[in-house]
């Protein structure tokens, strides 16, 4: 870039440096992130030409009006920073690492033993990337919206209920890592909690000893949950998932995400790291593939990560390059971290090489530069001059080494190396330095980590591939028992496609057939289907009751089983209505006592569609005479009877397939998510929000239902049928 300027970098706040030329920032349409440094190229050059963007000559008025507008700016909101300085908040400051964790996600929960596993989920984030200072616990969305519980009863629904979460926490809490809960603005749709949405927050958080309030989809969490918590006495940091956007919420969300920093040839500079250093930010990129945009402008901001990979049941995993980056990055935070939350830190401090930035962060005497190469080649020799004192020593931080300066008058000129892409960091110590401060273990857990380059680490990007869970084969029966459909062997053209929300058609959405080499939202195979029976209904009450009687079957984890029936039975009149409150785990168990199976999904479907590609049971055209009157409220309310609704049924006379009650059919497993495929869609539509569960009427859309355990997996809106194999 350019030659060092003394005067400009050591100049002290109280003395302004006359400015040459004047920047004016808005205290309106300044957003997230401040404008650039230095004059971007029109046209025709905007696209082709940010080499001649002079990021240097601006510089210096840039800082000095910046920290004007900075003044004003704390004026016009009222700041003030006492949650700043409270003690018990002081730990965001120094939350680097952040990680929204999926609670069906298997390193944290293993549904086979039954118990949270907390230490299996944090060794492996340990060994892949440094481990975390603090974790969301995430029980809600995608699958709030099945059935009426609101996200309040989906965390009381947790495997243990409060008590096995408070103990999850508590495992967190022993391994030195905070733990957030979320809440969302959108959820007015479900079960009415009856009280306003902080109250039941800051009850929930007392209950299980949260440290913190996540706001998911909100610019600002408001102050009434931070107070609600305060008044429990249980402070907590509060984290809004966007940036703020009422600026005078900055007083009391002491930490927030960010997310979409502009990827130019100049690193951005955050705004509320600005307008207030201690603030922490965890930048999320919850489905980049390649995060090193990501990590460069964390490290030139002195902010945190969210390593976010579990999204929504797609693991998104950071590539080993951007894991490895990220472990030595928050080493670095992590062992200045007094530093990066210092006030005087400066961006852009001068370089001497061109794509080359740093942030200057001092604190107590010494000095952090953190140093990021935007350039695609590695960049070596001097690259930095800074201000000198005698007997002032200097280290390159990131590959844990004493640096020998070449000092001219009263500046010292540092030579280093960096990686195209890479990172780098600089330390600078006085004489008067303690020696038993922990700098050499530092220095040489550094050197460890850097004796292989980044580029030596994988960047590829791959899916998580899935299986499909087995389904035995019943015994073959001649004929169709009572209350099954014969289903003629076919070849059927099956085609589906998941109606997830988010995920895009990116590969690693919805599930992998066996027949495919990864998971993708859409779905086409043409299928040979041997003759099979099936249900002509849904599994009633009055069947599953007689099971429970004949088998004496208890499930192991009873918490919401048959949740709607009244002393051990169903309801007086609702005998022939679907069966519900019943996981996965139950619906086998009522198939293998009837000496039947659930069914395959493309069963299910060629049952209901017939060969004609149909997009309903009756036609293409949707009835409301076919199905149940749609629910609108919210509260579920009883199901249909099974054959209510004669006018639905399939080509081969199967009732009661769509609008009533989901049905379980097959399960899909990978290393990190389970998932089962629902078919049919229920009455039940939440409104108030696009958030919620959607619902898959069509036979050519299905509903992929994260799974955990079966008291949260259990719904008022699922039911099951069977099948049978044919001789």
């Amino acid at each position: 870039m350019s030659d060092y300027d003394s005067a400009a970098d050591a100049a002290p706040e109280a003395e302004r440096p006359r400015v040459r030329s004047e920047y004016k920032f808005s205290h309106v349409t300044t957003q997230r992130y401040l404008p650039l440094p230095g004059k971007a190229p029109g046209w025709p050059f905007a696209e082709i030409g940010h080499w001649k963007t002079d990021v240097d000559g601006a510089l210096d008025d840039w800082i000095e009006e910046l920290k004007d507008w900075r003044r004003e700016h704390l004026v016009r909101i009222g700041y003030d920073d006492a949650h700043y300085r409270r003690p018990e908040l002081q730990w965001a400051q120094r939350n680097f690492v952040h990680a929204q964790m999926m609670v069906e996600d298997r390193y944290f929960y293993d549904p086979v033993a039954g118990r949270y596993t907390v230490d299996r989920y944090l060794d492996d984030l340990e060994r892949r990337y440094g481990g975390i200072d603090s974790v969301l616990i995430w029980p809600v969305y995608p699958n709030i919206g099945v059935d009426d519980r609101n996200q309040f009863d989906l965390a009381r629904d947790l495997p243990g209920g409060l008590d096995g979460l408070r103990g999850a926490v508590a495992d967190f809490h022993r391994r030195g890592v905070r733990v957030f809960l979320p809440t969302m603005p959108w959820d007015h749709g479900t079960r009415d909690a009856g009280r306003r949405d902080w109250d039941s927050v800051a009850e929930l958080v007392a209950a299980i000893g949260a440290d913190g309030v996540n706001g998911d989809t909100y610019n600002g969490v408001p102050r009434a949950f931070f107070d609600a918590c305060d008044a429990a006495g249980h402070p907590v940091v509060l984290q809004p998932e966007s940036t703020i956007s009422a600026e005078e919420a900055l007083i009391w969300n002491v930490q927030s995400w960010g997310k979409k920093a502009p990827n130019e040839a100049v690193p951005p500079v955050a705004k509320f790291k600005w307008l207030e250093p201690r603030h922490m930010i965890n930048y999320e990129n919850r489905w980049g593939r390649d995060r090193n945009h990501d990590l460069q402008y964390i490290f030139f901001n002195g902010v945190g990560y969210n390593a976010w990979e579990n999204v929504w049941g797609v693991w998104n995993q950071l590539s080993d390059r951007d894991a490895e980056g990220l472990r030595r990055i928050a080493t670095v935070e992590r062992a200045f971290a007094p530093h990066f939350v210092a006030a005087d830190w400066r961006p852009y401090a001068r370089t001497l090489q061109h794509g080359v930035f740093a942030s200057r962060f001092p604190h107590g005497g010494s000095t952090v530069w953190t140093v990021v190469n935007r350039n695609e080649f590695d960049v070596d020799g001097e690259l930095i001059a800074v201000a000198h004192a005698d007997g002032q020593r200097y280290y390159d931080l990131w590959n844990g080494a004493e640096l020998t300066p070449r000092v001219d008058g009263g500046r010292a000129t540092l030579e280093f190396a960096l990686e195209g892409r890479g990172f780098g960091a600089l330390l600078a110590r006085p004489a008067a330095a303690a020696d038993d401060d922990g700098l050499d273990a530092f220095l040489a857990k550094m050197r460890t980590l850097s004796a292989r380059p980044l580029r030596e680490y994988s960047a590829q990007w791959t899916s998580l591939k899935q299986t499909l869970v087995e389904i035995a084969p019943t015994a073959p029966a001649p004929a169709a028992p009572q209350g099954m459909v014969e289903i003629p062997a076919a070849d059927f053209d099956f085609v589906v496609g998941g109606v997830e929300i988010e995920g895009q058609t990116w590969e690693g959405v919805d599930v992998q057939y066996p027949w495919e080499n990864s998971a993708r939202r859409n779905h086409r195979r043409r299928l040979r289907l041997p003759r099979f029976f099936i249900d002509r209904t849904p599994v009633t009450n009055a069947q599953y009751l007689e099971f429970v009687r004949a088998s004496g079957y208890v499930p192991r984890d009873a918490h919401n089983y048959l949740r709607d029936w009244v002393d051990g039975a169903p309801r007086a009149g609702w005998e022939d209505r679907p069966v519900t409150w019943v996981a996965l785990e139950d619906a086998r168990a009522y198939a293998h006592w009837a000496g039947k199976r659930l069914p395959r999904e493309w069963e299910w479907q060629y049952a209901a569609q017939g060969g004609d590609g149909r997009r309903y049971p009756w036609g293409d055209d949707w009835r409301e005479d076919a199905v149940p009157a749609p629910n609108r409220g919210r509260r579920v309310r009883a199901p249909d009877p099974v054959d209510a609704h004669p006018a639905g049924a399939s080509p081969f006379g199967v009732l009661d397939l769509v609008g009533n009650v989901w049905q379980w059919t097959d399960e899909y497993v990978d290393d990190h998510t389970r998932a089962a495929i629902l078919r049919g869609g229920s009455s039940y539509q939440p409104q108030t929000s696009h958030w919620y569960f959607p619902q898959a009427y069509r036979l050519d859309q299905h509903g992929k239902l994260l799974l955990m355990a079966p008291s949260k997996d259990r719904s008022a809106c699922i039911g099951f049928r069977c099948a049978m194999d044919a001789e």
